[in-house]
């Protein structure tokens, strides 16, 4: 077994930027008590999601965001703590682009991804990104894919299970709005993001009132929920994984590895080899 201890930051998220860094912060702190060894937060937290928390037109506060980040990554470097912290990101003149940044245990900032697929009512406030990349945290290939990309979008997965990744976060900031018909909805893709690939799915929201339509979930690689949230609180959600668990057989339709997950112990190995 390989474990690894995931937190995810189901925290409160304002327009207030000195808020919601102090809300960072805090959940930064009360990981590293809890052992966390990676920890995710909702998406775009530094600065309040631009449609329904922000503005659209509310300038990038760029000099804040560097300075958040640097102050961000030598904390985790002190606590051992691989970051994903949802932000924005600058884009010249042009929208920002709604993005993680990436810090490893090690204090590494090591990169950021920007959200590919906008809905919407995010195209009023944002660039869309391109491509997508794995980083590495405790040895663990990992991927990120944002809220809608990850919804609705499997080959958004798929890319970074294609790289190797055998855990994927998904921030997400999920909604404001009166959709509570959409939280079965939204759980059933959570669930299959894990199950159609055989690895660990991880997504955190934000803590939303009164509307908060969907859960912040870990699922494991067989698509069974291990961890989640309770709805409307400001919570730490932390589960210990296995990582070989995440075999990637699904994705790789590996024909055991697929029996494995399918069957379990009830169906042998000579049940469907023997007519091969």
């Amino acid at each position: 077994m390989k474990m690894l201890r995931i937190g995810l930051a189901q925290v409160n998220q304002t327009a207030d930027f000195d808020t919601n860094e102090k809300t960072i912060f805090d959940y930064v702190e009360k990981a590293g008590e809890a052992g966390v060894q990676v920890l995710c937060f909702p998406e775009t937290q530094t600065v309040g999601y631009r449609v329904d928390i922000a503005t659209p037109e509310t300038p990038v506060p760029v000099e804040k965001l560097k300075a958040l980040n640097e102050k961000l990554a030598k904390r985790c470097g002190e606590l051992g703590l691989a970051c994903i912290l949802g932000t924005e990101v600058p884009n010249g003149d042009a929208k920002p682009f709604n993005a993680v940044v990436i810090i490893s245990e090690k204090g590494e900032i090591l990169g950021t991804h920007h959200k590919t697929k906008l809905t919407p009512l995010d195209a009023i406030a944002y660039s869309p990104g391109e491509g997508f990349k794995v980083f590495e945290f405790f040895g663990v290939k990992t991927g990120v894919v944002i809220c809608f990309e990850g919804f609705r979008f499997p080959e958004t997965t798929r890319e970074v299970v294609r790289q190797g990744a055998q855990l994927v976060f998904h921030p997400q900031n999920n909604t404001t709005r009166p959709n509570d018909w959409k939280i079965p909805v939204h759980h059933s893709m959570i669930v299959t993001r894990a199950a159609e690939n055989t690895i660990w799915f991880a997504s955190c929201n934000t803590c939303l009132r009164p509307h908060q339509n969907c859960l912040s979930l870990i699922v494991a690689p067989d698509g069974q929920i291990v961890a989640q949230s309770e709805f409307r609180t400001e919570q730490l959600l932390v589960a210990d994984i296995d990582i070989d668990q995440a075999t990637r057989a699904m994705f790789n339709f590996d024909t055991d590895g697929c029996a494995d997950v399918l069957f379990g112990d009830t169906v042998k190995r000579e049940e469907y080899t023997r007519h091969g």
